[in-house]
């Protein structure tokens, strides 16, 4: 089959998703009110809560979510075949994906930018709160190491691209300055960054430097660090809005590129039910998580984007958008790839370099708009490491946040942001050394798509509480949680457990392992609150009118 019918199926997702169903959900169901004033507005202190341009929030929410997660899963899953990678992200993000980032985000906004600790406690349970903190936790830790391993060995790979990211860095320092204190034009300030890093990329190709994997991951522990404890102001906001123009070139790119070549797909477009991996269900429905739908997407959406909205309007643009935008990366992945291999024999000994395959893919197809083939694969490694590098941006600043909320009341020196990041900077480091990447990644993706489904959780009670339609998130949540709950037990007991007993890195699969059954117990106990949390609410729905009738007689 050629290309441009799978640009077709994007396109009708698109269209569909973001201007019908979505529009339709902000309208009718949460009721969208630019009047009401926002947590941003009400508590900005200059640390958490800012109110942002809507077109710099976007990029904050794009490059936050996205990370590499929609290119690496998608590569991963094409053992499976490129119909069944197709299918769930398409049908993932227009029936669930969107609406768990916008629903996410609008909950915490009515909620004064709760996090899902606090929200945990009013619409659940007080046990609630410390498990769905102790939750996200070990699930940020999993995120961590998953996209720890891809940074470090992709720019330790690649020697064009230590260059630029430094340069990249020094930029997002020097845009957060002119935008915040030297009140500079945010045009200006986007052409002088957009100039500075795609020069900065072209110089990366001369000035080759090589590093070994043990000192890039050390500066990437270190950049964790400092991302974790500097305002968001200073840092983490303008680096994802001046490093998101590499990801939106990228991606034109990469469509004008395929749109030219228009090759055919030349992977199967089906393999078999179960691979080396494991089976399709399960495993397919996380392995491809950003793209479709991600639980990291509601914890940036409910910590981070919702205290930096200025106008409830630019919540579905922001939320909605960035995850149609990641939808497209996705499908661009899937394209570059299929269209790349010819035997699939070929592509899955070297799926585990999933980073050299997108590289080598996009590369090719940016050629196309008549980029020298050098220039387009450093574009391409920038594109996939950037977005990899806006989730260390912000994970170790949740764990931090998620360690003050859940034993700072016990353990004052918990409540030290300095303290709290060195100690998940360390036990990071050791499960990257220790642990097995391929069966981390279906670890990391099973935990993942399970806080989907406690995300779709806390809205579907809030829905209930407001007396709204609450089935758009009931039955996604159900999906995903069980799902999600048999690809970590399927994970744990048939590939960790076995490959830690057969000698094969023992301490980082056993310890991996034990916090995936930590994880499956911690998801049973807070399914059983959630049920309670939800007959209690639907019986006060039902109250209500029952209450109203009396008053009226």
């Amino acid at each position: 089959m050629n290309s441009l019918w799978v640009l077709l199926w994007w396109v009708i997702i698109v269209v569909l998703g973001y201007w019908v169903y979505a529009r339709h959900v902000a309208k009718n169901i949460f009721e969208i009110d630019e009047k009401r004033t926002t947590p941003a507005k009400m508590y900005m202190d200059g640390v958490d809560f800012m109110p942002a341009n809507k077109n710099v929030l976007y990029g904050f929410q794009l490059n936050s979510i996205a990370g590499a997660a929609p290119i690496i899963g998608p590569i991963v899953a094409l053992q499976w075949g490129w119909v069944p990678a197709l299918l769930w992200l398409g049908l993932g993000v227009f029936f669930i994906g969107w609406l768990h980032d916008f629903s996410s985000a609008m909950v915490s906004i009515r909620n004064d930018g709760d996090t899902f600790g606090a929200l945990g406690y009013k619409l659940i349970s007080p046990r609630a709160r410390k498990i769905l903190l102790t939750f996200i936790y070990f699930y940020l830790l999993l995120i961590a190491c998953a996209f720890g391993h891809i940074i470090t060995s992709g720019i330790s790979g690649n020697a064009a691209l230590p260059f630029p990211l430094l340069v990249v860095i020094a930029v997002a320092f020097l845009v957060g300055h002119m935008i915040y204190k030297a009140r500079v034009n945010i045009i200006t300030t986007t052409i002088i960054a957009i100039a500075v890093i795609f020069f900065s990329i072209w110089l990366g190709t001369v000035w080759n430097i090589k590093l070994s994997y043990n000192l890039v991951l050390v500066c990437l522990l270190i950049f964790g660090y400092f991302s974790s404890i500097l305002p968001v102001w200073r840092f983490i906001q303008p680096y994802n809005y001046s490093s998101v123009y590499v990801v939106y070139f990228g991606i034109i790119a990469g469509v004008i590129g395929i749109l030219i070549g228009h090759k055919p797909m030349t992977l199967p477009a089906f393999t078999s039910w179960s691979i080396g991996m494991g089976p399709l269900w399960p495993l397919l429905f996380v392995t491809i998580a950003c793209g479709a739908i991600s639980g990291w997407h509601s914890l940036v959406s409910s910590t981070a984007t919702s205290r930096q909205i200025e106008n409830e309007l630019d919540v579905r643009p922001v939320t909605g958008g960035a995850m149609f935008a990641e939808f497209t990366i996705s499908i661009i992945a899937v394209i570059v790839c299929a269209t790349a291999f010819a035997d699939k024999a070929a592509y899955i000994a070297k799926v585990g370099n999933p980073v050299g395959i997108f590289v080598g893919g996009l590369g090719g197809a940016i050629t196309s708009i008549g980029l020298p083939l050098s220039y387009a694969k450093a574009l391409s490694g920038m594109m996939i490491i950037i977005l990899a590098l806006t989730v260390i941006n912000l994970v170790f600043r949740f764990m931090k946040v998620a360690t003050a909320e859940l034993v700072g009341d016990a353990m004052s020196v918990a409540k030290n942001p300095h303290i709290a990041t060195v100690v998940a900077l360390i036990i990071t480091f050791v499960l990257i050394k220790t642990g097995t990447w391929l069966y981390i990644w279906v670890l990391f993706g099973g935990a993942n798509q399970l806080m989907a489904s406690f995300a779709l959780l806390l809205v579907t009670l809030f829905l209930v509480q407001k007396s709204k339609n609450y089935k758009i998130a009931i039955y996604p949540m159900f999906f995903m949680y069980a799902t999600t709950v048999c690809a970590l037990f399927y994970t744990s007991f048939f590939k960790l457990i076995p490959g830690a007993l057969a000698g094969k890195k023992v301490f980082g699969n056993l310890f991996a392992a034990a916090v995936a059954i930590l994880l499956i117990i911690l998801a049973i106990i807070l399914a059983y609150d959630g049920w309670k949390a939800f007959k209690k609410h639907k019986a006060g729905e039902t109250a209500a009118p029952a209450e109203a009738e009396k008053v009226t007689a």
